[in-house]
């Protein structure tokens, strides 16, 4: 089994890696190339041509070979991972027909098909009715079949961007279910599509013959075709397995099979998640998502401009400390950390919350990110740990709001994603949750998490639980200062737990004046 590789895929917003693992979880080789995010033909439109998705795969791919000397007869099977909830419309030919909707997109639809007055009657019982209408209006299918109507009568496929690059590598529409996540009639407790009778199936335009197959992770798809394999070097007839998400794989590629471990993913948009076999509902009425194994569910609390922030105080604010990176030859996050460093627990009572962008229920589709306590004696270092500090105590909420659903306590927590790098963000996190906290052993964890998936769908390993014990191995460990902790649990409880309701008003009466959120 030592010779044995598996080539994992991950498609991230700003780049995708070829990654290639050996079945102890062992980085043996890496290629990385960069993406632009995504291009915006107009305000709050995030697009991305497919076709350069699959180009800087195969370009990964080629590099790979360049930077390895592992026989390609050595990989075994190949995963694919990607971001989620980016669509891609293909025409009958399988090719695109437009540039991908990325999963950043702001636009809404205004016009929404009716639902039958039977479940309207049965969302307003519920308390759910603008829930739904938040759905409605926001999934790219409604708006494209309101202003390209004639793009989406030539729709034959409506795929996931993971779902498209899985037919380009092996030609077949087929995806896994751990990838569905997205504004799709997915049933997400069945984990299927939804039953004919279901509303989403009335809710959106799309039709069941549009989407693709969906197989538990770890399922063989098919195999590298001659033409993918010509494009990308990789060997003809390998097998291509099924994987999950890239949230989905990070979870499990940093170890976390059990509710009691809360995985928390530091990356463009900050989550928190625990895997479970019980269907939990974090918030009522928002499903959780699948995970990267099967019959598992993941529980999720997301901020959507979550390490977002950090990548913007950096452009905004963190000009010296970039140059000053240059000329010293290190790593600009390790003077960011001296930033944080720099300033007490508590950021000397600036507080910042975290909604960037607006949410569904909790915060609602009226919040703004909120900034309270400023005083001359703030800098920019205060600002910087204080948005280390807000995403943390908005993830610490998310906790809660699990474990009062799931009534399992999380015990320990795993972090993931870029903000994991910091020693200064790790340490603050196990203060604020005051709870033992560690980062894997290695950064590419969704990628980790496709190869677990694969491992387990070659036979490598005899099951999940195995792979993930085998693969998997915590990093350094941060355990939390008391001291710290208690002036946290006081700020947390006292003064940021009160910042959304006190400030709701105040967003809602901002969105009536500017016209910014547009209400739907």
């Amino acid at each position: 089994m030592s010779n044995d590789y598996i080539l994992a895929i991950d498609n991230g917003t700003q780049s995708i890696r070829a990654l290639l693992f050996d079945a102890n979880g062992h980085l043996v080789a890496k290629s990385q190339v960069m993406l632009e995010a995504y291009f915006s033909p107009q305000p709050g439109w995030a697009e991305h041509h497919a076709e350069d998705y699959w180009r800087a795969l195969c370009q990964a791919c080629q590099r790979l070979w360049a930077q390895t000397h592992a026989p390609r007869g050595s990989i075994k099977g190949v995963a694919v991972t990607t971001q989620r909830g980016t669509m891609v419309n293909l025409d009958k030919h399988g090719e695109p027909l437009r540039p991908a909707i990325v999963w950043l997109d702001q636009r809404k639809a205004s016009q929404v098909p009716p639902l039958p007055w039977w479940w309207r009657t049965a969302f307003k019982l519920a308390g759910v009715e603008h829930t739904i209408r938040f759905f409605q209006h926001q999934a790219y299918p409604n708006w494209i079949k309101e202003h390209q109507p004639d793009i989406w009568a030539k729709t034959d496929k409506y795929l996931l961007l993971s779902g498209y690059l899985n037919y380009k590598l092996c030609g077949r529409m087929v995806d896994s279910i751990g990838s569905q996540v997205g504004y799709i009639p997915f049933d997400y407790k069945k984990h299927d599509w939804a039953p004919s009778w279901d509303w989403k199936w009335q809710g959106i335009p799309v039709e069941r013959h549009m989407l693709p197959e969906l197989v538990p992770p770890g399922t063989v798809i098919g195999e590298i075709s001659r033409m993918a394999a010509d494009a990308t070097g990789i060997p003809v007839g390998t097998p291509l397995i099924a994987a999950a998400a890239d949230k989905a794989c990070e979870v499990i590629g940093a170890g976390c099979l059990t509710p009691d471990v809360g995985c928390l993913s530091y990356g463009t948009t900050a989550t928190i998640n625990t895997t479970s076999r019980k269907y939990v509902e974090a918030t009522p009425f928002i499903p959780p998502y699948p995970a990267a194994v099967p019959g598992h569910y993941s529980s999720e609390i997301q901020i959507f401009r979550g390490f977002w922030m950090v990548s913007w105080f950096k452009e905004q604010f963190g000009h010296l400390e970039q140059m000053a990176a240059a000329e010293q030859g290190v790593a600009p996050e390790m003077l960011f950390d001296e930033l944080v460093n720099a300033v007490p627990p508590g950021s000397m009572g600036l507080m910042l919350q975290p909604y960037w962008s607006p949410g569904i229920k909790v915060p609602g589709p009226e919040a703004k990110g909120s900034i309270i306590g400023f005083g001359d004696v703030h800098t920019r270092a205060h600002m910087y740990r204080a948005i280390l500090e807000g995403l943390a105590y908005a993830l610490k909420e998310g906790k809660e709001k699990i474990e009062k659903r799931s009534g399992t306590p999380i015990t320990r927590l795993r972090v993931s994603g870029g903000g994991s790098q910091s020693d200064a963000a790790m340490q603050l996190t196990a203060d604020i949750f005051n709870l033992p906290t560690a980062r894997p052993h290695l950064y590419e964890t969704s990628g980790l998490g496709a190869a677990i998936d694969a491992a387990v769908g070659l036979g490598l390993h005899g099951d999940f639980e195995t792979a993930i014990r085998a693969m998997t191995r915590v990093g350094t460990e941060f355990e939390p200062n008391p001291q710290h902790a208690h002036i946290y649990r006081e700020l947390y409880e006292r003064v940021y737990q009160r910042m959304y309701e006190r400030l709701k008003p105040l967003y809602e009466e901002i969105g009536r004046i500017t016209g910014y959120p547009a209400p739907l």
